[in-house]
């Protein structure tokens, strides 16, 4: 007999049962949202809203976040297969120690003579000093016409004498081009002296690069109200000035001389002058990477700037251990390698400048010594650690960062009376100033001048240079005399100064610990206070608060 074919439940249910349970789910997930809400966690993705159509460069756009979505599936490809492998190769261990736990030693003897692999070569550390100067000596010879940039607000100290000298050395039809950046930062007059002064040696530009790079391209912001004043207006945007003047150079100079090829200008530099800036103000996109951190840039890198005109971005130049404690602190990376203390650095730099405008710049009041300038400053932008306590190092390192950065303005006087250094002489001045339009660099630069917008003499801070800072082009250049004499020089008559006073304390004590032991004599049943020689010194009087008897009993 065949079976009946049982029906399935209806999953119906009555309209009254639907809505309640409705009801308790909306409740439920309300519930779920308020306790989010007071926990600051939010499940909501934003959602994206692409490139709009009015975009300037949207293809350009398009085409970067496909490749970078390309390469981020690549990479996690990657790291499939390499946990792969990891598998496999622990299980293979683990075949090999089972198996050869049951071989005899002799096989296992004969297997590892067998057996040895060559070691692979250990990849080369980009921050060293050998791989830095390595890829700058690259730069110089690759490169056609090399652009050294310049610091405005310390232009001599930029200089790098043997990077000067070893371009001229290479011979050929080499051309050395000064470029003088962050003139937004420099009072005029100092500008146009310096400008003056470097034009005897080299050609030089006045370049002011753009600090904003948004989605890739150079923007300046937008406004709604529209300033009178036009100049103004273009001035605090992300606008760069100079680099018209500079690309029109570069190119007509390649036109002249490059009948076949593209030329190849290397800009090259101490860290933190705006090297990969200034290509990106040129190019007018963001196509090196730029930090306030110094050594951002550890291998050279080309961008192309016109059908024959290459630029090469290169890393800063090592700074030698030789320079003075003060151009160290500047130009060196020191700091970030731990070869020098950020407070140490924030001390040599006070050396070099006025109390009084420090204290006007960061609106602090006198200090006697750089720790008390650094507490004041600490507690000045909210630099505290756990008890209220002023984080000394944080406010050093934001101290420091203004210094190298494109924040603080300070100015070197220009010299008056200009003398060539002495591997320059008349005759290479006039070959490295052949070739260039001189009249449109002169015309560039007032243009750019009357465009920017200067700090008063008053607001900026006056500093002294300690003239140019020499670099290493190979590490064989390095001196064997350790960093900075002068600072350890100073640091042994410190603690000289600093033991003859402790040794003066201890007799002092001594003394007073005698006499003490003298006067005192002990009686049956009475007591008495016995006067002891107090010791008014310095020492005592700030650290000893104990309450003197003597004063009231006699």
């Amino acid at each position: 007999m065949k079976r009946p074919k049982l029906k399935k439940a209806s999953k119906r249910l009555s309209c009254a049962k639907r809505y309640k349970i409705q009801k308790k789910v909306r409740e439920h997930n309300r519930k779920l949202r308020k306790e989010a809400k007071k926990k600051g966690v939010s499940k909501r993705v934003k959602k994206d809203i692409g490139v709009p159509n009015s975009a300037p460069f949207k293809e350009e756009i398009l085409r970067e976040a496909e490749q970078r979505r390309l390469q981020v599936e690549e990479e996690k490809e990657k790291r499939r297969q390499a946990k792969k492998e990891q598998r496999a190769e622990k299980r293979k261990k683990e075949k090999e120690a089972a198996s050869k736990a049951a071989e005899p030693t002799a096989k296992k003897a004969r297997k590892d003579d067998n057996g040895t692999q060559s070691e692979k070569k250990p990849a080369p550390d980009r921050s060293s000093k050998h791989f830095l100067c390595a890829e700058l000596n690259k730069v110089i010879d690759a490169s056609d016409v090399v652009i050294e940039v310049l610091d405005a607000r310390d232009p001599l100290g930029c200089r790098c004498p043997q990077l000067e000298e070893a371009v001229l050395q290479r011979g050929g039809t080499k051309k050395l081009l000064l470029v003088l950046n962050k003139i937004d930062l420099v009072p005029k007059e100092t500008v146009e002296r310096w400008i003056q002064c470097l034009q005897q040696e080299f050609p030089a530009v006045a370049f002011k690069a753009s600090t904003q790079l948004r989605d890739g391209v150079v923007k300046a912001k937008k406004r709604r109200i529209v300033a009178s004043n036009e100049v103004l207006d273009r001035s605090r945007g992300a606008v760069c000035f100079g680099n018209c003047c500079l690309a029109e150079l570069l190119i007509s100079y390649a036109d002249k001389t490059q009948s076949e090829g593209s030329l190849r200008v290397g800009v090259v530099g101490f860290p933190n002058v705006g090297k990969s800036s200034i290509i990106n103000s040129i190019k007018g996109s963001l196509a090196c990477n730029v930090g306030i951190k110094r050594g951002t840039t550890k291998m050279m890198q080309e961008v192309h700037i016109a059908k024959n005109v290459k630029l090469i971005d290169s890393p800063g130049v090592v700074a030698s251990p030789s320079n003075p404690p003060a151009s160290m602190a500047l130009r060196s990376l020191q700091v970030e390698e731990g070869g020098e203390s950020v407070l140490e650095a924030v001390r040599n730099l006070l050396k070099q400048c006025d109390k009084t405008q420090i204290m006007l710049q960061y609106n602090i009041p006198d200090f006697r010594n750089s720790l008390e300038f650094l507490t004041l400053f600490a507690k000045k932008r909210g630099y505290l650690q756990k008890g209220g306590v002023p984080n000394t190092e944080q406010a050093a390192t934001m101290f420091l960062a203004d210094w190298t950065g494109a924040k603080l303005s300070y100015h070197c006087k220009a010299p008056e009376n200009h003398s060539l250094p002495a591997y320059l002489s008349d005759a290479v001045v006039t070959e490295m100033q052949n070739g260039w339009n001189l009249n449109k660099i002169k015309t560039g630069n007032k243009e750019t001048l009357k465009a920017v917008r200067f700090p008063n003499q008053a607001s900026s801070i006056g500093f002294t240079s300690k003239g140019p800072t020499s670099g290493l082009l190979s590490v064989a250049d390095i001196p064997e005399g350790k960093p900075g004499a002068a600072a350890t020089e100073e640091a042994e008559q410190n603690e000289e100064s600093s033991e003859t006073e402790t040794t003066e304390d201890s007799n002092k004590k001594e003394k007073a610990e005698k006499l003490q032991k003298k006067t005192i004599k002990k009686k049956k049943g009475n007591v008495r206070f016995q006067s002891v020689p107090i010791d008014i010194s310095l020492s005592t009087a700030i650290t000893d608060d104990a309450y003197d008897f003597n004063t009231d009993f006699k």
